[in-house]
């Protein structure tokens, strides 16, 4: 059974309708990308999922139907989001926003996760009395992901982490991910307009078109299909 299971989702902003029936499923552990240009309902996708806008259809966490759940309801199941723009609490510190991201946890190990994440990102144990505002672009999105993590989640949600960031920051920032989805098990719905990149970091890969799914198979299939290499991967 897929971790994450989407059938017929439908979803939009008051009257506008954006997404028109997506079928797609994540499985435990895996990476999966949604690719498409500007305005083809990615960023939406995630939002359905992670409960932040109404939707119809079904969205199924580990057999359990989720999609009346709200945003913190999910992430006790164990679902984290990282928005785009990365949504760090800029007014707290790092530390601050990092305890912010275990708040739905009970046990006793916030403080060796917390110190953790300054091994996994050393810039944010350098910073970590700073305030996230006061911190780079990529700075601030290792610090959104390390507090997605803090979680413990099954499933992370990842809005475009390349956006607004230098190229080897963004190589940085998906070395990272990429290693710790190997090391925790985590999977990773990623939305991503860096189509090279993505397909690299995913085994699997949709395509979005006008808010539905247009083609879909495993990255090395993506890759090798001419339609896509014309569209999104500049050859």
């Amino acid at each position: 059974m897929a971790l994450l299971e989407v059938s017929g989702l439908t979803a939009g902003y008051g009257i506008v309708h954006v997404l028109f029936g997506l079928d797609f499923t994540v499985d435990a552990g895996e990476a999966v990308v949604i690719l498409g240009a500007n305005g083809s309902g990615k960023t939406t996708t995630l939002r359905a999922v992670s409960g932040m806008i109404d939707s119809a259809g079904d969205v199924v966490l580990d057999g359990v139907r989720v999609n009346k759940q709200r945003p913190d309801q999910l992430l006790r199941a164990g679902v984290a989001h990282v928005p785009q723009g990365r949504g760090t609490i800029v007014d707290l510190t790092v530390e601050e926003n990092l305890r912010v991201g275990a708040y739905a946890r009970r046990d006793a190990d916030v403080g060796k996760d917390i110190a953790r994440w300054y091994d996994v990102f050393p810039r944010l144990g350098e910073r970590k009395d700073q305030t996230a505002g006061s911190m780079s672009g990529g700075e601030q999105q290792m610090l959104a992901i390390a507090r997605a993590f803090m979680s413990r989640p099954r499933l992370v949600l990842l809005d475009e982490p390349s956006l607004g960031l230098a190229p080897i920051v963004t190589r940085e920032v998906f070395d990272q991910v990429g290693d710790l989805v190997r090391d925790t098990g985590t999977a990773v719905l990623l939305v991503e307009q860096n189509a090279n990149l993505a397909l690299a970091f995913a085994s699997r890969a949709y395509v979005l078109e006008a808010g539905r799914i247009v083609n879909a198979g495993t990255s090395a299939e993506l890759e090798g299909d001419d339609s896509i290499r014309k569209a999104y991967l500049g050859s």
